[in-house]
């Protein structure tokens, strides 16, 4: 019985790791179709989405029925529900790569970042990129020197979404009412996929040490 609930749990745990290299794939193609005004890249990326909706969906009862099965207790009982948590935040980031995707076909055939701000935001899809890639690798490898790189970029990009948010409301700004609502949203966008990166990679953290981060920036 023992070695079929390790075989379980190690299935929960692949299947994290494959939501997240479906997610760090979404915004990668989310990014290049936002970058060159690529409507049937965008459309793809929308509905690739459902993938990881079920895969979600799937591990989540796979979880469920493991506490209600096999009753584990202690680091057992805290792998299940951090997965439970941690596939969350990684199904929301697919929703916000969708999001971003969603806002590219919408602008169609014009660009939905301003070009004023393009280089603010291509910034920012590169540190999401990072987070993703860095959280992808962590599940896999349990390695916690990568949290402090995964905080790093975080923080950067807080700065950069602090700066698109003061950009659109100077008195300098040109830009119509539409597009600053368009830049609010995207900048928005990246920053909580950020936080939801941080958010997995700090559970990963509890899940290796037993000890909780207390400074949480995304449920």
């Amino acid at each position: 019985m023992r070695k079929v609930f390790q075989e379980e749990l190690q299935k929960v745990h692949e299947d994290l790791v494959e939501i997240s290299r479906l997610v760090a794939t979404a915004l990668d193609r989310a990014v290049e179709s936002l970058t060159n005004a690529d409507v049937e890249l965008a459309q793809e990326v929308i509905a690739a989405d459902a993938r990881i909706d079920f895969l979600q969906t799937a591990l989540d009862e796979k979880a469920i029925e493991i506490l209600a099965l096999q009753g584990p207790v202690a680091s057992d009982l805290r792998i299940i529900v951090g997965s439970l948590r941690m596939s969350a935040s990684l199904e929301r980031m697919g929703d916000l790569a969708r999001h971003v995707a969603q806002l590219t076909r919408l602008r169609y055939p014009e660009k939905a970042a301003p070009e004023s701000l393009a280089g603010t935001f291509a910034r920012m899809a590169e540190l999401d990129k990072e987070i993703i890639n860095e959280v992808t690798a962590l599940l896999e490898d349990h390695d916690l020197t990568r949290t402090s790189r995964i905080q790093a970029a975080n923080a950067e990009l807080d700065e950069l979404h602090a700066g698109i948010f003061r950009a659109i409301a100077d008195q300098t700004w040109t830009g119509s009412p539409s597009v600053a609502v368009d830049a609010a949203l995207l900048s928005r966008y990246f920053e909580r996929f950020a936080d939801h990166g941080v958010s997995v990679s700090r559970k990963v953290s509890y899940l290796v040490t037993g000890e909780w981060d207390g400074d949480n920036t995304s449920n």
